[in-house]
């Protein structure tokens, strides 16, 4: 029995489909201001600098890159009191994260908000690091 091969153009589109539609679907949930609408009872977040702290994702410069839209050199910061856990910080006292630290502007830390999904998945808190300097970190919200 011979199996039929497909022609080269429906494998050109086959593997286009493949990659487009998951770069698109990311990038339109993620990235794109049309898939998140910021919640409303959220305040506003005040102009100027604002020091970061990430543990995840936003740890690699080509995420920051593409959330933010510009390249953010980082440095490296410990919060002490926490351990991370999946995708969530946790109190512990005995046990520190070890993370990155970067200013944004206020433009940037909405974008940084619509990526961590402000008010839906996390809240962004402000902590005070080992070093003893303050930074936004996003926590995970509770599940109901």
């Amino acid at each position: 029995m011979m199996t039929k091969l497909l022609s080269p153009s429906v494998l050109a589109i086959t593997a286009t489909f493949t990659l487009v539609l998951p770069l698109f679907y990311l990038w339109f949930t993620l990235l794109s201001p049309w898939g998140y609408t910021r919640p409303a009872h959220l305040l506003d977040v005040e102009p100027g600098e604002h020091q970061v702290f990430v543990y995840g994702t936003l740890r690699s410069p080509i995420v920051r890159r593409l959330v933010i839209g510009e390249w953010v050199e980082s440095e490296p910061a410990r919060l002490s009191g926490y351990r991370k856990t999946g995708l969530d910080l946790e109190p512990d006292q005995g046990r520190s994260v070890e993370g990155e630290t970067f200013t944004v502007s206020r433009p940037e830390l909405l974008r940084l908000d619509r990526y961590e999904r402000l008010g839906i998945r996390y809240e962004r808190v402000s902590i005070e690091l080992t070093d003893g300097s303050q930074a936004w970190v996003y926590q995970r919200l509770e599940r109901p």
